[in-house]
C-alpha cells in the first residue's frame, strides 16, 4: 500500500525552505532500503485567509478557476536502471517539468542523469485526428434520433470538427464529431504525462531513486465555526477545518497529511529542488492518533494527521484540524468608532475649524477571547474565516449571525471577530466647540458622542476617540472616565440603560 505525506504551508515557498523540508524530522536513515514506493507532498497555499470560494472548484459549466497555490512532490521508488533509458509516469498533469530532480539512493556518486525528456503529447480525440490527417477514417455522426455513418480520407480537423473526403470525391464537412473509429494508436501519443532519462551508472540493476518536482493545482486554507452562546454570560464553542483542493491531475491515496502554519517566502523564480531521502515508519503510521497532532517546526507550526486519508484529484476535502473547543470564556462588545482613526496624527496642526471626522456612524458587534489553555484553547491558529453561529432559544435552530477573517494567531494572543452592527444602538458624534489663537499656538475642541440604547436592557458601548489634529494634546474636562491604549486615542467605556440616551463630553486642547 502506498503511503503519502502531504505537508501545507500558508504562504509561498523560498528555494532553501523546499530545501529543508524534504529532510522530514520523522524520517529514518536514507541510506536503508525500502521496496516501497513512498511519497512526499508539500502542498503551499497563496490564498489570502477566507478569500476562497469553495464553490469555484465544482468547474461549473466548464470553467476551471486558477487554484491559488501548488505543492513539491518527492517520491522514493525501486526503479530498474540496466538499460539506459528509463521512464516514470506517476507525476501530476500540472507538473513543472523545469523542477524535476533525480537521485539514486542506492549508488548516488555512481549514477548521473545525462539527458532529461518530459512527454506531455497526451491522446486526446483532437490529438489522434491531427495524426490522422491524410488516413483513412470512419465515423459516425448523430443528427436527432439518427445516426449517419462517414467513411473517407481525413483532409482536415480541428478540435473535433473534421472535413472528410468520400470515396466518390465529395467533401463532407462535420462539427463535432462524437464517435470515431480509429485504427491504431499513432506514435508520440502517450496516455500520461511521463519523465524519461538517460542515465549513466556504473553499477547497472535496480536501484532506489528519489524524484521530485514542482506542481501547480493544489492549496488549501482553515476554516473555523464558532457556536455563540450568551445564557452563560459569553461562551462559544470553536470547531476548526482545514479544507484541501486538489486539482494538479494525480490522485493520491491512503495519504498521510501534514499541515506548516505560517508566512513563508518564496523566491520569485522556479528553481531545481534539490531533494534528500523520504523515509516512514509504517508501524509509527498505524499507531499514530486519529486527529492532527502540532508541533513547533522552525518559525513555523506543523500539524500531522494521525491516520491516511484520500486525496484524489478534481476534489475538495475537509478534515478537522483540532477537536472542538468547548466552553471557550469570550466577551461581547459594542464599538463606536466614528471618532477613530488608527493611522494617527496629522503631519501639521490641523486648525480647520470644520471637522473633517463623520458626524454618525454604526455601533459593530465584536466578540473577543484569548487563546489560552486555561481559557480551553491554547493552539497556535492558522488563518482562516471565521463563521459565528447562535442557536434560536425558540425553536432551537441555529442561525448565523456574522463572520470575519483571522490572521495567524499563537498561542496566548487575544482575538477580535467582527460580526456586524448593532440594530437597536446607535451613535451620533458632533463637535460642539471650537477655538483656536494661531499667535499663541493653541486650539481647543468640545466634542459630544451620544449613544442611544433602544433595548429593552441597558447596554456597554466602548467608544473610541482619535486625538487627530496635533501630538500634543490634553483633555481640560470631560464627563467620563477614559484610558489611553496609544499617544493619540483614549477610549470610553459607557453603561447605557434600557431605551435611554448618554452622552459624553469632552474638552481637548492642542499646543505646538
Amino acid at each position: 500500500m502506498k503511503r503519502l505525506a502531504i505537508v501545507l504551508a500558508a504562504a509561498a515557498l523560498s528555494t532553501e525552505f523546499v530545501r529543508a523540508q524534504t529532510a522530514d524530522p520523522t524520517d529514518t536513515d536514507p541510506t536503508e532500503s525500502s521496496a516501497m514506493t513512498q511519497h512526499s507532498i508539500t502542498v503551499y497555499s497563496k490564498a489570502q485567509p477566507g478569500a476562497v470560494d469553495p464553490a469555484a472548484f465544482s468547474e461549473q459549466g466548464g470553467y476551471r478557476p486558477e487554484i491559488p497555490g501548488y505543492a513539491v512532490v518527492r517520491t522514493v521508488r525501486e526503479m530498474d536502471l540496466s538499460q539506459s533509458s528509463v521512464e516514470f509516469t506517476d507525476v501530476a498533469a500540472a507538473i513543472d517539468p523545469t523542477t524535476v530532480a533525480f537521485k539514486s539512493l542506492s549508488f548516488p556518486e555512481d549514477t548521473r542523469v545525462v539527458e532529461q525528456n518530459y512527454r506531455y503529447d497526451l491522446v486526446s480525440t483532437a490529438r489522434m485526428l491531427e495524426q490522422f490527417v491524410g488516413q483513412t477514417l470512419t465515423l459516425k455522426n448523430v443528427l436527432g434520433s439518427e445516426v449517419e455513418t462517414y467513411s473517407g480520407t481525413l483532409m482536415t480537423s480541428q478540435g473535433t470538427s473534421v472535413v472528410l473526403e468520400l470515396d466518390d470525391g465529395r467533401l463532407v464537412s462535420l462539427a463535432d464529431v462524437g464517435n470515431i473509429t480509429f485504427p491504431n494508436l499513432p506514435g508520440g501519443l502517450i496516455t500520461k504525462p511521463t519523465l524519461q532519462w538517460e542515465v549513466a551508472t556504473q553499477q547497472p540493476g535496480k536501484h532506489e531513486v528519489e524524484v521530485s518536482y514542482e506542481t501547480a493545482g493544489m492549496t488549501w486554507w482553515a476554516d473555523y465555526n464558532v457556536l455563540l452562546d450568551e445564557s452563560k454570560g459569553c461562551q462559544l464553542d470553536l470547531q476548526a477545518w482545514v479544507s484541501i483542493v486538489n486539482q494538479s491531475g494525480g490522485s493520491f491515496e491512503d495519504a498521510r497529511l501534514k499541515l506548516i502554519a505560517g508566512d513563508v517566502n518564496r523566491a520569485p523564480k522556479a528553481v531545481m529542488v534539490q531533494p534528500t531521502a523520504i523515509r516512514r515508519n509504517m508501524a509509527e503510521m498505524t499507531q499514530a492518533d486519529a486527529g492532527f497532532q502540532e508541533q513547533s517546526f522552525f518559525e513555523y507550526h506543523l500539524y500531522t494527521l494521525g491516520r491516511p486519508a484520500d486525496l484524489p484529484d478534481r476534489s475538495l476535502k475537509q478534515l478537522e484540524l483540532f477537536p472542538t473547543a468547548v466552553g471557550v470564556k469570550c466577551t461581547k462588545q459594542l464599538l463606536f468608532t466614528a471618532g477613530y482613526r488608527p493611522y494617527g496624527v496629522s503631519s501639521e496642526p490641523f486648525t480647520m475649524t470644520r471637522h473633517p471626522l463623520p458626524l454618525r456612524g454604526d455601533v459593530a458587534v465584536e466578540l473577543q477571547f484569548v487563546n489560552t489553555e486555561d481559557n480551553q484553547l491554547g493552539l497556535p491558529l492558522p488563518a482562516g474565516r471565521v463563521r459565528v453561529s447562535q442557536r434560536n432559544p425558540d425553536d432551537g435552530n441555529l442561525e448565523f449571525i456574522g463572520e470575519d477573517v483571522i490572521d495567524h494567531t499563537p498561542r496566548n494572543e487575544s482575538l477580535q471577530i467582527a460580526l456586524g452592527n448593532a440594530f437597536d444602538v446607535k451613535g451620533e458624534r458632533r463637535q460642539a466647540d471650537f477655538r483656536w489663537n494661531a499667535g499663541e499656538r493653541w486650539m481647543e475642541e468640545t466634542i459630544e458622542v451620544e449613544l442611544r440604547n433602544q433595548k429593552q436592557e441597558a447596554a456597554t458601548v466602548i467608544v473610541k476617540e482619535s486625538m487627530l489634529r496635533w501630538s500634543n494634546w490634553r483633555l481640560t474636562e470631560r464627563s467620563h472616565d477614559f484610558s489611553q491604549p496609544d499617544a493619540a486615542t483614549i477610549v470610553f467605556s459607557v453603561d447605557v440603560a434600557a431605551e435611554e440616551i448618554e452622552t459624553i463630553r469632552y474638552t481637548v486642547r492642542y499646543e505646538w
